[in-house]
């Protein structure tokens, strides 16, 4: 069945409505971060640099570093972008633009995040890397689709009976990511544990100003949760969708994260630039090894 045209919107161009791309223009392999200034900072180690479009947050950028064809797309903040972003571009590859119809032959992407984090365990310093081996959304944005498939109950009910967790929010997900990027990514040089994925900055990461908290113990509950060896080891707005969407959609994801804050003892990196640039070439060089 072909998908209307108020599903899957184009530009007058025929490009797709968000990310104003064309399948030509991305490569499977695929480098997410969050603000569009870091997409030059990851492709000015490019060789070259074949093709540029930037909409509103949306930038992307496709080129070559040490031969690799690899594009790197700026999500901006937040699981609703990524909703956006992972969708239009699994359509790029999926779906025949002109048909509307969807390919027989799936095409898969490798997608890798690199992103910032702060850690919450107290042995998590600052300005270390860590890969997020699982992803626990507590933003509620993948029940939208039927994740019976790709949660896991087990670790999810230990975390909402560790943390009381709330029958008014969205039930918690735990999402695993791709094994075969992991194994590309992880070294001596990188910690590894559970991501959680909060739906803002401030209150659904337990940050207080002005506005009380519905559970002001969350943070040290999300802390100490420890299952079979698996603790939650920092908390971003990000990877649980790019996980959960990704297992949905059959592509393979991995999330890379520079440690600015440690929220554990309160202390932040005397230089973030230099930590996020040290995480971009450890990740470009990993992904051509």
């Amino acid at each position: 069945m072909n998908i209307q045209n108020s599903e899957l919107i184009l530009n007058p161009d025929g490009s797709i409505y968000h990310l104003n791309l064309k399948p030509e223009h991305i490569a499977n392999d695929i480098i997410f971060v969050g603000d569009q200034d870091r997409v030059d900072k990851v492709t000015k180690h490019f060789e070259k640099v074949e093709f540029t479009t930037q909409k509103r947050e949306f930038k992307t950028s496709t080129g070559f570093y040490k031969g690799k064809r690899l594009s790197v797309v700026s999500t901006g903040i937040g699981p609703d972008n990524i909703d956006i972003v992972l969708n239009e571009l699994d359509a790029l590859v999926n779906v025949d633009l002109e048909t509307r119809l969807v390919k027989k032959e799936h095409t898969a992407l490798n997608i890798v995040r690199i992103g910032t984090s702060g850690s919450l365990q107290n042995d998590i310093s600052v300005d270390s890397f860590l890969l997020s081996s699982h992803s626990l959304d507590i933003n509620g944005m993948l029940h939208a689709y039927q994740i019976e498939n790709i949660s896991n109950p087990e670790i999810e009910d230990a975390f909402i009976k560790h943390t009381d967790w709330s029958a008014k929010k969205a039930n918690p997900i735990i999402t695993e990511n791709s094994k075969e990027l992991e194994n590309r990514l992880f070294s001596d040089k990188t910690f590894k544990g559970i991501t959680a994925t909060a739906g803002g900055f401030y209150g659904p990461q337990g940050r207080v100003l002005r506005l009380p908290l519905q559970d002001p113990n969350i943070n040290k509950k999300i802390d100490s949760f420890n299952y079979n060896g698996h603790r939650i080891t920092n908390l971003e707005m990000e990877t649980s969708a790019i996980y959960g969407l990704s297992k949905l959609l059959g592509h393979n994801a991995c999330s890379m994260n520079a440690i600015l804050a440690n929220r554990a003892n309160g202390t932040f990196s005397e230089d973030p630039k230099k930590i996020v640039e040290d995480l971009i070439i450890y990740t470009l060089d990993k992904l051509v090894e």
